[in-house]
């Protein structure tokens, strides 16, 4: 399940990317499969460890990564000091991991240490207003060990991919279908994953996210504007 679009970020063969926060290295993989050199980074080591099976997994399986002459690996990191050069990247995702930092200025800083002049970022996080759905309907959404700890404005974030000397662009909205999904279940508690209705509505998420069938595709692409969960900007380092 993709958030950032890849002909927006500009992403060719052999350039080097950052998944930086890259849980399970959803964008990590995706960049491999067109040829680039991919670095997965995580605070976290259990989800690390499973991006890394995924890259290592794919590095053997997957002819069209072999084709293409994509590679990648897994690295331990924290993002206030990355542990890379200045400039050193092509192109650099966030994806959902902002609203989870405390000082997110200095990681918006670090990431554009490590891209380089002319480079892109794409920051994807969630958009203001289902986001505020959520945290009305329960505490229980965000007040939790490693939980959302703020709510972005487009305009807000924007300041501060500013602020750290990038100029952002066009922006978009995505995973429509993933909004009522989280209302639903943030009013039934999020902890009741039992649920019948929220189990079945979970079950059709697996199913859009791995049949890719365009039943549910293009009407989440309609949707988009309206109801997309995820905000996504991309940004140029001038």
């Amino acid at each position: 399940m993709l958030t950032v679009r890849y002909s927006r970020l500009g992403l060719r063969a052999g350039q080097r990317l950052l998944d930086f926060g890259c849980g399970g290295g959803r964008h990590a993989l995706e960049a491999m499969r067109l040829g680039a050199v991919a670095t997965a980074l995580d605070s976290d080591c259990h989800q690390l460890e499973v991006a890394a099976g995924w890259l290592v997994a794919m590095l053997a399986e997957d002819k069209d990564t072999a084709n293409s002459g994509g590679q990648g690996h897994a690295v331990v990191g924290d993002g206030r000091a990355l542990p890379f050069p200045d400039a050193c990247f092509d192109k650099v995702i966030a994806a959902e991991v902002l609203e989870h930092v405390p000082d997110d200025a200095a990681v918006l800083a670090e990431l554009a240490r490590v891209l380089r002049q002319g480079g892109t970022m794409a920051v994807t996080v969630p958009r203001w207003y289902p986001e505020r759905i959520n945290w009305a309907l329960s505490a229980e959404y965000h007040n939790v060990p490693g939980g959302h700890i703020r709510i972005y404005r487009r305009a807000q974030l924007r300041g501060r991919l500013r602020g750290a000397g990038l100029v952002p662009g066009r922006a978009h909205h995505a995973h429509a279908l993933h909004s009522p999904y989280w209302w639903l279940r943030c009013a039934m508690g999020t902890g009741r994953e039992e649920n019948r209705l929220v189990r079945a509505y979970h079950r059709l998420l697996v199913w859009d996210i791995t049949a890719k069938n365009p039943l549910t595709r293009w009407p989440e692409a309609l949707l988009n504007p309206v109801l997309g969960k995820s905000l996504v900007i991309y940004a140029r380092k001038p």
